[in-house]
């Protein structure tokens, strides 16, 4: 059922951010397609689950979910640039500074962030929800959300010593899991319903989502990944396989799925699908 559902919306989601670059020229427009093509797209399918859930019309969803998938670009684009994480390889293929040159990885990164914002406040959805919506996606994506957490995973490289396991969970709660918890959100955000019960999922998934990403870089396969391994080892980073051990790795990680799982109780069976993310996010080989 996970599988048939992400793929379906994978699929969408694509088809809605090709629509929405289209009348971007030249090679802001290219580097735009190229950063926003592929991936996993478990961002979207949480927005679009969890609208579905709620009954929310799937086509201000499909706006969501492609702002969410936008905005996530925007931030690799910039994570890979030389002077962050100097990555030349992301899904596959070559990074927006390689393919093109490091100016046009910046001014993409911000076309895309813009990109997020445009296609989220043009959701046809009341007035006060789109404004909450927004809202809610400049905090998780800014300051006090995931640029905050790069911030802090960029002072980490150079911290006189490693930082602890509660200063990596708050890191990687900004850094990875902001984003996560804005798109599990965004259902009940956009029904006008409460948010609780998928932000205490998202929140439990997202950090499991970065131990699974912590295992990968150290028994992963560059060639699933489409990303380079074993750079957080190298460079003596703490991490969640550094602080807990490979098996207290995949044991925590474990038991977040399982408090993920748990959050869900008050929609029934009716969420199996979002368990199986939560599943799926620990089992995956990219």
């Amino acid at each position: 059922m996970f599988d048939a559902r992400i793929a379906e919306v994978a699929a969408a989601v694509t088809a809605r951010l090709e629509a929405a670059l289209a009348p971007y020229p030249g090679d802001i427009g290219a580097a735009m397609r190229h950063a926003s093509g592929g991936g996993k797209r478990l961002r979207a399918f949480l927005v679009c689950e969890g609208a579905a859930l709620h009954g929310v019309d799937p086509v201000p969803a499909m706006d969501a979910a492609a702002a969410i998938e936008a905005m996530h670009a925007y931030s690799l684009v910039h994570d890979d640039l030389p002077c962050m994480d100097d990555d030349d390889l992301r899904r596959g293929l070559p990074t927006v500074h390689v393919k093109w040159d490091e100016a046009t990885a910046v001014l993409v990164g911000d076309a895309l962030q813009s990109l997020a914002f445009d296609l989220v406040a043009h959701a046809a959805l009341p007035a006060d929800r789109v404004v909450t919506l927004t809202a809610s996606l400049a905090r998780a994506s800014g300051g006090l959300g995931m640029v905050l957490g790069q911030a802090m995973d960029i002072a980490a490289e150079t911290a006189a010593t490693p930082l602890t396991l509660p200063q990596i969970t708050d890191l990687q709660a900004k850094k990875t899991g902001a984003l996560i918890e804005w798109s599990a959100q965004a259902g009940p955000v956009m029904a006008g319903a409460d948010t609780g019960a998928m932000g205490e999922y998202a929140r439990a998934l997202g950090l499991a989502f970065q131990i699974a990403d912590d295992i990968l870089d150290v028994e992963g396969d560059e060639s699933e990944t489409g990303k380079r391994l074993r750079k957080d080892g190298d460079a003596g980073k703490a991490t969640f396989v550094s602080l807990l051990g490979l098996d207290g790795a995949k044991a925590e990680a474990e038991r977040l799925v399982d408090t993920a799982c748990d959050a869900l109780a008050p929609y029934g069976d009716k969420a199996d699908t979002l368990r199986e993310a939560a599943r799926f996010v620990i089992a995956r080989q990219s």
